[in-house]
């Protein structure tokens, strides 16, 4: 069958056709634009209508006729004064025209992008969340997101920043297993690169993430507003503590919500420990307590590493030692063994006896290491104990002689952790990147956030006793000593330190020796073969007048209180003779600082 020409005019006339639709869509637009005032005032007076009418509709029959009068006589009050019927019709229109503005459309639900995003949220979900034996599933392939979804927020990139999901009661919210696949298969869906917050409410069955912001890092070492016995560990979210502490941030005072680790004899958590990477900032939260301690204690701090990472602390006022060594560590960690059961045993006897604590005992004592698994393996080859072993006196009896030891150490050494070191450091901080079993083998459970793959230096986690685990960042407080240090932060760490001690000036404290002239006390040599025993020399042995009168009066050397000490033929203190009887000149004094008695020779 042949084919039939098409008609002339859709063959040579579709070009015409376009430029006439195209003149005419202009024509429309330019004549909208000239109408545009008059299309506004008409939509306004059409939407004054409207809610007139409503008006008179809302209102009972019983008050319509009173309204009507009303109206009367404010329409013959305007027709009646001069100009009126002007300014009312003025008025009219400028209202029409407020009204028939046109105003941004309310958004009241996700656009296109959004809603797939939610989509495919949903069904990635139904494995997780369905059943085959469920006759209504709240989650089912090809479903409806409306229904599970009840609260969403999205940012200005169309990424999800809240969601409230609602679960099937069924599903095994009580497992770690079956939460943790839920949060990961949320956080690998919603994007990566973020930390997000899950809450669990087992009770409603229901499901809240949140994208968390990062926490401020530029806050640095200072003088905190705490109470003694309390100490900054770091800064968290502003949700997740009730307290506030003002801060410098910069240039700017503000309100940030510290983590503060209580201590004392009341405390529950009275030593702490703190785990990362390398690089992660364990140091620098051990310099920042160490910072806070010297305010109301004394520190002694232990470093395995021997990096010189505390230098500034060596000789200030209220350090007692600084130890990089084995030998020195070792001997330090003894004495602190030492001054711990002193300290009980002055408790106890002050206790007994019904008075208060001496002063000697009050004061704190921290005992701050840094990595001591590194000093293991040396005093094993030397045959030396682990220093480990000389904290269990002051981690089992710390916190009631008022000792308290924070330790650092790093993930791949904690199995040479001892038992003593895991059961009493129940304050924990994790820092630097960990995975979720990193951070609960420390914490001892799991982080309701995502770890994010990249943190700065001291951000981690931080969980106190059997409390919530919160996010942490700790305060900036880097090596004043080190050259990459900013001059901002090592004015800060500078300003905190105390001073430098200076020793105590012996030859002021201790009276200058007084020497006694050796010919004014004249005796007897004891035989040689046969020495005579101190005790067997009698004072009374030596003639009083034959001591000259002008040397040493009589009179000041009373003769009871004169015994004889070592040497050949005895020793008269210097106490035993008064200062002013001796004249001077009668001999050359001793140097000072190193008193010795005079001793009589034959």
């Amino acid at each position: 069958m042949a084919r039939r020409p098409l008609p002339r005019i859709l063959t040579s006339g579709s070009a015409s056709i376009a430029r006439s639709r195209e003149f005419a869509r202009t024509a429309a637009d330019s004549a909208t634009d000239v109408l545009q005032p008059l299309i506004t005032v008409t939509r306004g007076l059409r939407l004054l209508a409207v809610a007139g009418r409503r008006r008179w509709v809302a209102t009972p029959k019983e008050r319509r006729g009173p309204m009507l009068f009303l109206g009367a006589a404010c329409v013959l009050v305007v027709a009646l004064i001069p100009y009126g019927p002007g300014l009312a019709v003025i008025t009219v229109m400028g209202a029409a025209a407020w009204m028939g503005r046109e105003r941004t459309p309310v958004r009241t639900g996700p656009d296109e992008a959004e809603t797939g995003r939610l989509q495919s949220l949903y069904d990635a979900l139904v494995p997780y969340f369905s059943v085959a034996d469920d006759p209504g599933p709240l989650f089912s392939h090809g479903g409806d997101w409306e229904k599970v979804f009840s609260g969403y927020t999205f940012d200005g990139d169309g990424r999800l920043t809240r969601l409230q999901v609602s679960y099937p009661a069924y599903f095994t919210d009580g497992e770690e297993s079956s939460r943790a696949r839920i949060e990961q298969l949320l956080h690998a869906k919603s994007g990566r690169g973020r930390e997000y917050r899950f809450a669990w409410d087992e009770e409603t069955n229901q499901l809240v993430m949140t994208v968390l912001g990062p926490l401020p890092t530029s806050i640095a070492a200072q003088r905190f507003v705490t109470s003694p016995g309390e100490t900054v560990l770091g800064f968290t979210d502003a949700d997740a503590v009730r307290r506030t502490v003002p801060v410098r941030d910069g240039e700017e005072t503000r309100d940030a919500s510290p983590v503060v680790w209580r201590t004392g004899a009341r405390s529950t958590e009275p030593h702490l420990l703190a785990v990362g990477q390398p690089g992660s900032g364990t140091t620098t939260l051990l310099r920042s307590i160490a910072l806070q301690a010297l305010q109301h204690g004394d520190v002694l701090v232990v470093e395995g590493s021997g990096t010189g990472e505390y230098g500034c602390l060596t000789g200030r006022a209220g350090v007692l030692a600084v130890e990089c060594g084995l030998s020195g560590a070792l001997a330090a960690l003894e004495w602190a063994a030492h001054e711990t059961e002193r300290r009980l045993i002055t408790a106890n006897r002050a206790r007994q006896a019904g008075h208060p604590a001496p002063d000697d005992i009050r004061r704190p004592l921290w005992i701050l290491l840094d990595r001591p698994s590194a000093l293991g393996p040396l005093a094993a080859a030397d045959g030396r104990p682990d220093p480990q072993e000389l904290l269990q006196v002051p981690l089992r009896h710390g916190r009631a002689a008022g000792v308290i030891v924070v330790m650092t150490d790093q993930f791949d050494c904690l199995d040479s952790l001892t038992e003593t070191v895991r059961t009493h450091t129940r304050a924990r901080v994790v820092l630097g990147p960990a995975s979720h079993e990193q951070a609960e083998s420390v914490l001892g459970v799991r982080p309701h956030t995502t770890p994010a793959a990249e943190v700065p230096a001291g951000r981690g986690y931080a969980r106190l006793g059997t409390g919530p685990v919160l996010r942490l960042q700790v305060p900036a407080t880097p090596d004043p000593h080190d050259d990459a240090t900013s001059e901002t932060h090592r004015r800060a760490v500078l300003d905190l330190l105390p001073g430098h001690e200076t020793p105590p000036d012996a030859d002021a404290a201790e009276p200058l020796p007084v020497s006694v002239p050796v010919e004014a006390i004249p005796a007897e040599p004891a035989p040689a073969e046969e020495p005579v025993p101190v005790e067997a020399v009698l004072v009374e042995a030596i003639p009083v007048e034959a001591i000259p009168v002008e040397a040493i009066p009589v009179e000041a050397i009373p003769v009871e209180a004169v015994p004889v000490g070592t040497g050949p033929l005895g020793t008269v203190p210097v106490e035993a003779v008064s200062r002013d009887a001796v004249p001077r000149g009668a001999g050359a004094p001793e140097p000072a600082g190193k008193p010795r008695h005079a001793v009589a020779e034959g």
